[in-house]
């Protein structure tokens, strides 16, 4: 488990993530701008070709560590366009923060072997769903925000964030309506080709990740016609879409870190 299946080069680029994450973060206040969006840059660059290495290297592995690492790489990629667009755009701290959490993490907890004669549909099948992950998580960071906004707006403070506040709404919901794409590819893929994906003797398998992603599923789906039909917006609409968040999580990464890191069971 921990270090134990850690190569040298993964564990240097992990490190190397790590540190440049934690050179951004510290960029918010006591580095040049163009310094920490260099930094932000590098850890980035450096995440993803660790992302590369472990999915594809010699001894390829997959598990909850990993897809969160995966979902902070696209989040951090995200920010990394948004910055040129918006300079001023306030979030870079929590972002280095979540992306340098998240780099170390995969290295404690790399998850599990995959094998050979993996199914060829399997790849898609992840690839969709933590795509769907890392732009929920994308829409999350730009609700919390946009709540941050709000906050300073009915105090009367200094709202100034680099980013228009319905520009905001509209990015958060942009992303919401892609994730919610991606996601319905996603069970799509695993209802169709479940027997192909893992084995299954039953057509559809009725497990806690089978549950959780049909239930975040339905949530987002709630949010998106509660917004085209009834115009939610604010705080009603930023609830849903943490409740929805929230389920997704528990759906795949909730439910490896129980069995690889509570149980302790290869999946």
């Amino acid at each position: 488990m921990i270090l134990a299946s850690a190569t040298p080069l993964s564990l240097s680029l992990a490190i190397a993530a790590a540190v440049a994450y934690a050179v951004s973060a510290n960029g918010s206040t006591r580095l040049r701008a163009t310094t920490a969006r260099s930094a932000t840059w590098l850890a980035w660059l450096l995440h993803g070709a660790l992302l590369v290495w472990s999915l594809f290297g010699s001894a390829p592995r997959f598990g909850f560590a990993p897809a969160l690492s995966v979902t902070a790489w696209l989040v951090a990629a995200v920010y990394a366009i948004e910055s040129h667009v918006f300079p001023l755009l306030q979030t870079r701290w929590p972002l280095s923060a979540l992306g340098a959490i998240a780099v170390l993490l995969a290295v404690l907890f790399p998850g599990n072997l995959l094998h050979a004669n993996t199914s060829p549909w399997l790849p898609l099948h992840w690839a969709l769903g933590i795509a769907s992950y890392g732009l929920f998580g994308v829409a999350v960071v730009h609700a919390w925000f946009m709540t941050q906004a709000e906050a300073r707006i009915r105090l009367a403070t200094d709202t100034h964030s680099g980013m228009p506040l319905l520009t905001l709404e509209r990015l958060t919901f942009r992303f919401v309506e892609a994730g919610f794409l991606l996601l319905t590819a996603t069970l799509l893929v695993g209802f169709l080709f479940e027997k192909q994906l893992y084995g299954s003797a039953l057509p559809l398998k009725w497990d806690h990740k089978t549950l959780f992603s049909v239930l975040s599923w339905l949530a987002f789906a709630i949010l998106l016609v509660g917004r085209a039909r009834f115009g939610w917006r604010g705080r009603r609409a930023i609830r849903v879409l943490y409740v929805g968040s929230g389920l997704l999580l528990l759906a795949y990464v909730g439910s490896r870190f129980v069995m690889e890191v509570i149980l302790g069971k290869a999946i």
